[in-house]
């Protein structure tokens, strides 16, 4: 399909780490299951900047602009695509890359998860983090996700954890907050993370970084991620 090769050549040359293109229409909230396909990017992040993060004082506020800056970054690109594809003449929007809904029951979530799009679009699998993990880059990217009526090859997606019997994310966890299960398509995030855990933890420790907003610990701590530091 041209339009979807020109398409991934925009977003490659926009500064894209990887694309992906999955069918989401039977995940969706009923009114956006018109929207059934799903574009995935994904950022990489700075490996110096995550290795910085400590795993007994926390992050740093380098890692704390870093993640405000690529969170910028990917809204900035998801628009440019969402414009693109309305001149094309398709429906389109742009799921923010960092938002809670704050919403009774929605507990700490977004108004689509970026990972499921990511593991539908083949990109990589939920590790025992709650995040996103791909081979060549563990968990050290961010995500996003375009939601479109436009028709798409779609790519194959991943159905199975690679994290194993490894629980050094769990270990390391300051809020204890990762239950170490083993992630499969379609299973609650509540069996694996426990959100609340993790913010509370993150505001009472690291209020003096970004008002405890971030951690990354478990970022830093994934083998997959470590295998790609070049010293």
């Amino acid at each position: 399909m041209k339009k979807q090769e020109e398409l991934k050549k925009i977003l490659l040359d926009l500064g894209v780490t990887k694309v992906g293109f999955c069918k989401l229409d039977d995940l969706l909230p009923e009114k956006f299951q018109h929207l059934k396909s799903g574009i995935s990017i994904v950022i990489r992040l700075s490996d110096q900047i995550i290795s910085d993060i400590d795993i007994k004082d926390g992050p740093t506020h380098t890692y704390f602009h870093h993640y405000r800056t690529v969170n910028f970054f990917i809204d900035q690109v998801t628009l440019r695509i969402t414009t693109l594809l309305q001149q094309w003449g398709y429906l389109a929007m742009a799921i923010p890359a960092s938002q809670s809904i704050n919403e009774e029951g929605w507990d700490f979530k977004g108004l689509f998860p970026h990972r499921t799009a990511a593991t539908r679009a083949g990109i990589g699998w939920i590790g025992k983090n709650c995040c996103l993990v791909t081979e060549e880059f563990g968990p050290r990217l961010r995500l996003g996700t375009i939601l479109t009526n436009m028709e798409l090859e779609y790519d194959q997606p991943i159905e199975a954890s690679q994290c194993g019997e490894c629980n050094a994310c769990v270990k390391a966890c300051p809020a204890i907050a990762l239950k170490g299960a083993i992630w499969t398509p379609g299973m609650d995030r509540k069996e694996i993370f426990d959100p609340r855990a993790c913010s509370n933890h993150m505001h009472q420790q690291y209020q003096k970084i970004g008002r405890g907003s971030v951690c990354g610990i478990c970022l830093k701590v994934c083998p997959k991620g470590n295998n790609v530091l070049r010293r």
